[in-house]
């Protein structure tokens, strides 16, 4: 008989223990029921097979559903294999997302962009900048507003690239007055942004734009800037940060670096409204103002 002492002990048994002996007692119970199953299934086998054995068509169909079952089994098992050798090169390059822009994949991208820019440094590389952080719909609305410190390169208003960046894109809507009002507008958010001491610098490159990058904590998101066609509408690659040396992370994180330090990029004073141009060794050599750089663009 067991009394209130004998069930307490045995309450206080490890449930790992329990686990085992459950176990080991089902294991038991179904090997010693081995014998009588397979006698039992072996008779309805031999029951069903003497009804039916004689039946050719019922063979081949049987056949025929046979082949069909391993068909799709060999080829389920060939996607797969090439599936994971797939993922296994995209994890060594570092690429764990690549989405649509789709409502979905744009709200996933997002949030993980405000888990891995708030209160961190961002760096980001655009065109006008104003879908991207200036707009409150932008992925990165958030994120510039509460980063630790902020790298931005956006087209120079008055350069080749952002006139040629604006005739290859077909939609009439875009002009290039609409072009240097969106940077006007990218570059009073972070002036605001400058004025209540946010560690933020920008840069105004003058080159066709070839690729929209943001980078973040251990993520990096990148698009590529098609001939004709709406950077919105381009894929948007997510690589993270490894320890593989192949990584692509590695490669575009060099890429901005590089770009960055390029002495011919000048750097915008977002206090006196003026380009900065710097030699190799970071000596100031001159300054321009971006409204006069603008006009003369114009004439």
């Amino acid at each position: 008989m067991f009394n209130a002492r004998s069930i307490k002990e045995f309450i206080k048994v490890p449930a790992h223990i329990l686990y085992h002996v459950a176990i080991i007692i089902s294991s038991a119970g179904i090997a010693l029921s081995l014998p009588y199953t397979v006698s039992f299934l072996s008779r309805q086998f031999h029951a069903y097979w003497q009804i039916i054995g004689d039946e050719k068509i019922f063979l081949l169909l049987a056949e025929i559903v046979l082949a069909v079952l391993l068909i799709l089994f060999f080829n389920y098992t060939g996607w797969v294999w090439r599936d994971r050798r797939l993922a296994r090169i995209a994890r060594n390059a570092g690429l764990v997302f690549a989405s649509s822009r789709g409502i979905f994949a744009r709200r996933n991208s997002r949030k993980l962009k405000e888990t891995q820019g708030i209160a961190r440094d961002i760096m980001v590389i655009g065109s006008t900048g104003f879908r991207t952080f200036t707009d409150p719909r932008g992925d990165l609305h958030a994120v510039i507003k509460n980063c630790r410190k902020a790298k931005i390169m956006l087209l120079n208003p008055a350069g080749e690239g952002a006139v040629t960046r604006v005739k290859s894109i077909l939609n009439p809507e875009i002009t290039l007055e609409k072009f240097r009002e969106q940077i006007r507008s990218s570059i009073g958010l972070l002036k605001e942004l400058k004025a209540v001491q946010k560690d933020i610098r920008l840069k105004l490159y003058c080159d066709v734009p070839f690729l929209k990058m943001a980078l973040s904590g251990d993520y990096l998101w990148v698009n590529h800037y098609h001939t004709g066609l709406d950077v919105q509408g381009m894929p948007e690659y997510v690589f993270v940060h490894n320890q593989n040396p192949g990584s692509l992370y590695s490669i575009f994180y060099q890429y901005f670096l590089n770009y960055w330090a390029d002495p011919k990029i000048p750097e915008y004073d977002l206090e006196t409204d003026e380009l900065v141009y710097r030699d190799s060794a970071g000596n100031e050599e001159k300054r321009e103002r971006i409204e006069e750089l603008e006009t003369a663009a114009m004439n």
